[in-house]
């Protein structure tokens, strides 16, 4: 299948590459993107001949967050179509999520917002030294909703709080510390920091691994479905503040 925002391959060992394919964006999301990514999550985790798959990006950025047009449209939106979008990217996060394969997030750049939500719903993050990393929803006057389920159950309680509301960015040792990110490297080692995540996966039985990563999700506890619908109410119900409303208009504003 053919996509225009993303690129999947795969190689003979199984080894599947979902690469965000907007450099010239910096990977920010549309909701084409958000819809590709979904089909093809769908497809990667249906595949038996895939053990594995390693999210990547083209360019300078991992994901920049959302697409600045896409942002746009929301603001003439009305709120059931506000609560439609929000729900194309919790669908796209828990589609990732759920795949039934190891997932591997290669960030070799900055992410923000719904960049963050992708990191988190990998099991295993290699991040380049000197990424930096923000949620920065609350300076337009907008909240982290969508992706707050899945940033929450990578990150404990302690270190949400310092980053969840504040927008400040924060680098690759913070996020080590906090658990968003798995292992850091440098530039030129991220090859070798990948396949030494990839070649213990390759020992391991597919169906064991499938049914194990079911379990950790259904211990965890909590209703990642009933989470979708609370944040895409309280996202919706942020769109319609007056305070949202003016800081979104001064942004567009300063950007023309």
């Amino acid at each position: 299948m053919s996509y225009n925002t993303i690129e999947v391959s795969s190689d003979a060992r199984g080894i599947a590459t979902l690469t965000l394919a907007r450099p010239e964006k910096h990977n920010a999301m549309n909701s084409q993107m958000m819809a590709e990514i979904t089909t093809a999550a769908k497809a990667l985790g249906a595949d038996e001949k895939v053990r594995a798959v390693v999210l990547a990006a083209q360019g300078k950025s991992f994901c920049a967050g959302a697409d600045l047009n896409w942002m746009r449209a929301q603001v003439d939106q009305d709120r059931a179509g506000k609560i439609s979008e929000a729900r194309v990217l919790a669908t796209m996060l828990a589609t990732l999520n759920n795949l039934p394969k190891p997932l591997i997030g290669r960030v070799e750049g900055n992410a923000y917002g719904g960049g963050i939500g992708m990191m988190a719903v990998c099991d295993i993050v290699v991040a380049v030294k000197g990424a930096r990393f923000a949620l920065t929803e609350t300076k337009l006057g907008l909240i982290p909703a969508t992706i707050g389920p899945f940033v929450l159950r990578r990150l404990s309680e302690t270190y949400a709080r310092q980053v969840f509301f504040t927008a400040k960015s924060f680098e690759t040792e913070l996020a080590l510390r906090a658990g968003l990110v798995s292992a850091i490297c440098a530039a030129d080692e991220m090859d070798a920091a990948i396949e030494a995540e990839i070649k213990p996966i390759l020992q391991t039985a597919p169906g064991a691994v499938a049914e194990a990563k079911a379990l950790l999700q259904q211990m965890q506890g909590r209703n990642i479905e009933n989470d979708i619908e609370l944040t895409v109410n309280a996202l919706a119900d942020r769109w319609e503040t007056d305070e949202a409303q003016q800081r979104i208009a001064a942004f567009f504003k300063d950007m023309t």
